[in-house]
């Protein structure tokens, strides 16, 4: 008799999976009776760069990240900036395989703060991040994960375990523009967003790509911020980054700066504090929530952390939001 079909239990898909069947990510598939990774330690990327690029501000400004990325996504966007490795199946893809013994090694050699698992869904291949992540913690080495957030809420635990450091990528506020442009839901991602800021050992900021048409009307943007406040709060991080035409919405016109600016000030309205523009290199001071001097100055990926004294203002001496040295 044929083997039984199976779910794969990590994301709200639920791919019903035969033997030898890959999952609607391309980087999972029934092995034996049982959903894995198609290839463990296989990597896409790899890359040395500012941990602002993931973008993170408030943990260990400064510093960089070995940064790792693999095959697949478990979303579906239209205008996915990295279709390359996120849309291609992990059986098919070019890459390369490191040991997690190899990785750590050449982060510690590159003088990296941190290993950053992103460029594609780290979700899909979370075995193989955690098998690094933990041997990176046992050299000292923080975790860091660049992540959609779509996972079910009884693999969360599992998932984020080792993890320091979370950017996660709220798409836009309706279920209706989740479907259409991800073939996900923004459920599962606020629930993913609410478990992050109940757990207090993990540091997480939150980016949201500004997509003309699409999810930047001001009525989606005010939901989106006043979500925010009402359920984390004013201590987290919020990333407001340009689209630019890539993949299947190639017809879509890059994000105007003046359209970040209007979402940057709701943002502020909603009563948001530490609101950031990415990716059009603007200048993104962070400041004194007491005082209001500027306490981290960048400009581009250069970084003056010199207003910080231990982590707090050099002004005043109050603690600033975020991990630091």
């Amino acid at each position: 008799m044929p083997s039984p079909a199976i779910h794969c239990e990590l994301c709200p898909r639920h791919c019903n999976l035969s033997l030898g069947d890959i999952g609607a990510c391309g980087a999972r598939m029934n092995k034996g009776g049982e959903v894995r990774e198609i290839r463990t330690n296989f990597y896409a990327s790899i890359n040395v760069d500012p941990i602002e690029k993931k973008p993170l501000y408030h943990f260990f400004p400064g510093t960089s990240a070995l940064s790792l990325g693999g095959f697949g996504c478990n979303l579906m966007c239209r205008g996915c900036q990295n279709a390359s490795i996120s849309r291609v199946c992990a059986n098919k893809g070019s890459g390369f395989e490191l040991s997690p013994d190899a990785i750590v090694d050449m982060a510690l050699r590159e003088g990296a703060t941190s290993i950053a698992y992103t460029y594609n869904e780290p979700i899909v291949w979370w075995e193989t991040m955690q098998n690094v992540a933990r041997r990176a913690h046992e050299a000292g080495l923080k975790n860091v994960m660049v992540t959609a957030g779509y996972v079910s809420p009884s693999m969360r635990d599992e998932v984020f375990a080792h993890i320091d450091g979370v950017n996660i990528d709220l798409k836009g506020f309706s279920e209706d523009f989740y479907r259409s442009w991800a073939r996900g839901d923004l459920a599962t991602v606020c629930d993913t967003i609410e478990y992050l800021h109940a757990h207090r050992n993990i540091w997480f900021e939150v980016t949201t790509l500004v997509i003309p048409g699409q999810n930047d009307t001001p009525d989606m943007l005010r939901h989106e911020f006043q979500w925010l406040y009402d359920h984390i709060g004013d201590g987290v991080p919020l990333h407001l980054s340009a689209f630019f035409p890539h993949y299947h919405a190639l017809e879509i016109e890059s994000t105007p700066e003046s359209t970040l600016e209007m979402a940057r000030d709701l943002a502020y309205e909603a009563g948001l504090r530490d609101v950031y523009l990415g990716n059009v290199m603007a200048r993104c001071d962070t400041r004194c929530r007491e005082c209001g001097q500027i306490v981290i100055r960048r400009q581009g990926y250069r970084v003056d952390r010199s207003g910080l004294v231990d982590g707090k203002c050099r002004a005043c001496g109050a603690q600033a939001i975020g991990v630091f040295r």
